[in-house]
């Protein structure tokens, strides 16, 4: 029992890893995609935001210090944050079925998901993800986890204006509606 608490976290995320690469493989077409620089300005940063997260330790300073007094509940608090999260991501991908990608990309015949979580925020698997790595720092209980935090947040801030702006191009008014009335990431604030 204390092999799987001790790597349950991981387990979580590889998990929600095994099943994106498997949901990823029925996509439509793309006919338009960003480039391989401009992907490399969202995916850098979350690399790095997920191995400040998942190495085992860092050389001794202050983002290995804990943030609160080390206790259990935390811990299982943020397995519950990591589990809902990673679960809202999975609920926005197969409501977005073939339009889905993992770069910025209209597909062929794109159409506009405005229902399920996409009633909620605008971008739900960002939401997810948000939600995956701040469960993730708060099991961890380390500055570091915090950096990270910060670090997701401006790589898909960087990736949703970039996704929006195509979707206003390629919806016109029907997105800015839609934008008008649904929040990004945060329901009903941000």
């Amino acid at each position: 029992m204390r092999i799987i608490y001790e790597n349950l976290v991981f387990i979580l995320w590889l998990i929600w890893i095994i099943y994106w690469r498997l949901a990823g493989r029925n996509v439509k077409a793309a006919a338009r995609r960003e480039s391989v620089l401009s992907r490399a300005g969202h995916i850098v940063p979350l690399i790095i935001a997920a191995l400040l997260l998942a190495l085992p330790s860092l050389p001794e300073g202050f983002l290995c210090g804990r943030v609160f007094p080390e206790t259990e509940f935390l811990y299982w608090i943020g397995v519950v944050v990591i589990v809902a999260g990673l679960v809202f991501s999975v609920w926005a991908r197969i409501h977005l079925g073939r339009n889905w990608s993992g770069i910025v990309t209209l597909k062929q015949e794109h159409e506009l998901i405005r229902s399920g979580p996409y009633r909620l925020v605008r971008n739900p698997i960002y939401t997810g993800l948000l939600m995956g790595f701040i469960g993730t720092a708060i099991a961890r209980d380390e500055w570091r986890g915090w950096l990270a935090v910060l670090i997701v947040l401006a790589a898909l801030w960087r990736k949703l204006r970039l996704e929006e702006r195509w979707l206003t191009e390629q919806f016109g008014e029907t997105y800015i509606q839609y934008r008008d009335k649904v929040a990004s990431l945060i329901p009903f604030l941000l």
